[in-house]
């Protein structure tokens, strides 16, 4: 009598198993489930600064057609029906959703139109030097030096670390510093905010 009970739970917990196999795989398929890759639609506010190779989301409301996704070119500017080229590098979503409003109310009554970053492709930052991950590293927002020396996965055994130089712009002229890693690590200076197109060497 023992043995066909504990026969019954085993058989019990397999198939309880198998079943929570099948649901898993099952939803896993399903499109918009939590296993599928979210897109990363960042910037969608006044904040974030469109750039060359960013791909746009640029909504019309009821207006299909005019609803597409579109890449910004190297140029800075974006194709769209009606507006043709349009300049969309160095300005924020709002901005480019007001510029888009204007154009397009001299064929569209009230135009409804939404700007969303699908892929901000435009924001790097290039190292090099004595670092375990060098090349240009693609970053979702401005970033210090400390956070972005753990994301290149740190310093080589023969890295200078008190001795980084950053090179930068400053109202568009070219800007370099250089940053003693372990004093910020100890507290002893403030972290660097590292910004979109910086270069970091590493000697």
């Amino acid at each position: 009598m023992k043995q066909a009970m504990r026969t019954f739970i085993l058989m019990s917990m397999v198939l309880s198993m198998t079943t929570l196999c099948i649901v898993y795989a099952q939803e896993s398929n399903v499109p918009g489930s939590l296993n599928k890759p979210q897109v990363n639609a960042v910037g969608n506010s006044d904040q974030y600064i469109i750039g060359p190779e960013d791909v746009l989301l640029i909504h019309v409301w009821r207006e299909e057609s005019l609803t597409r996704t579109v890449p910004v070119r190297i140029d800075g500017k974006i194709s769209l029906p009606l507006v043709d080229d349009l300049q969309a590098a160095g300005l924020t979503p709002l901005q480019l959703k007001d510029v888009l409003t204007k154009k397009l109310k001299d064929f569209i009554e009230n135009p409804t139109v939404t700007v969303t970053i699908m892929e901000p492709n435009s924001f790097k930052v290039y190292v090099s030097g004595e670092i375990k991950q060098p090349g240009v590293h693609q970053i979702r927002s401005d970033i210090t030096l400390v956070k972005l020396i753990i994301k290149v996965g740190g310093f080589t055994d023969w890295a200078d670390q008190k001795n980084i130089l950053i090179i930068t712009k400053e109202n568009g002229k070219e800007k370099r510093l250089i940053a003693n890693y372990k004093k910020i690590i100890n507290g002893e200076q403030p972290d660097i905010v590292i910004n979109r197109d910086d270069t970091i060497i590493v000697k």
